[in-house]
């Protein structure tokens, strides 16, 4: 009987896997959405606090997005499937709080890494992907090859500093309303930006290579957190560079063992 759910399942995957399977990450997450969202309701549960995804967000808008914005415009073409779906939370927990007065919210990441993660190169997130690459490059002594043309720009959040912010919305944050849980926008960094943090992180020594006939994906999607900032004005984020040694080397050490 449990009394408060944080709701991280889903189908979920990188730019590529997103292109290819719109679709199937439509229905599973709407299920998965459904399920989780009315079982919590019959079962009395008083607080469930679900995950988006700044990707949900409209693809032509303007930037930095808040939370007002999730349902102004359709979603970038590449993962309409996932983001329609996800959409659906933030609708389906208005209208469990209108009708039965349910205490369900949705917090909105940016892209999130850490130990732990899913570090498939062709379905995992971007910086996983590009750890995982830099690892195999540099045991074949070989260039490390980025798709894309490394210009997009992302904002990243370490995900023992997400941790400690979905513990605070379960405790304090009583709003129905979303809350985008992201580092600063001027922490945004380019693709490249991100893979030269890994390199410089693992010590890789070879040949950058962008392989611009792989596609881009959203340019950008700048998302403020300045609603987190009125509500945690001294949170304190881990710095990017060092976040990023510490997923590497969490890597590195559970190789055999890790997602991939």
């Amino acid at each position: 009987k449990p009394t408060h759910v944080i709701h991280l399942a889903a189908m979920v995957g990188g730019l590529f896997k997103n292109i290819r399977y719109n679709l199937d990450f439509w229905r599973r997450n709407i299920h998965i959405n459904d399920n989780v969202l009315h079982s919590a309701y019959e079962t009395g549960v008083q607080k469930v606090v679900s995950c988006l995804s700044t990707c949900i967000f409209p693809d032509k808008t303007t930037y930095p997005i808040d939370e007002s914005m999730i349902h102004n415009g359709p979603p970038h073409s590449s993962n309409f499937g996932y983001s329609y779906a996800k959409r659906m939370i933030d609708i389906q927990n208005r209208a469990y709080f209108e009708q039965h007065g349910c205490r369900f919210t949705a917090v909105i990441p940016t892209n999130v890494f850490g130990p732990h993660d899913n570090f498939n190169i062709e379905d995992g997130h971007v910086l996983p992907g590009l750890i995982h690459k830099v690892y195999l490059a540099k045991q074949a002594s070989s260039a490390l090859t980025v798709w894309g043309t490394g210009k997009p720009r992302r904002q990243f959040i370490y995900s023992l500093d997400l941790a400690r912010l979905f513990i605070w919305v379960l405790r304090e944050y009583n709003e129905v309303e979303p809350i985008i849980l992201s580092v600063g926008e001027d922490d945004e960094v380019s693709i490249r930006e991100a893979a030269e943090a890994i390199v410089e992180a693992m010590d890789f020594r070879g040949e950058l290579v962008f392989d611009t006939t792989k596609a881009d994906g959203q340019f950008k999607k700048t998302a403020s957190n300045a609603k987190l900032q009125r509500y945690l004005p001294g949170f304190q984020f881990t710095p990017f560079r060092q976040a990023v040694k510490e997923t590497c080397t969490w890597f590195s050490a559970n190789y055999a063992n890790a997602r991939k």
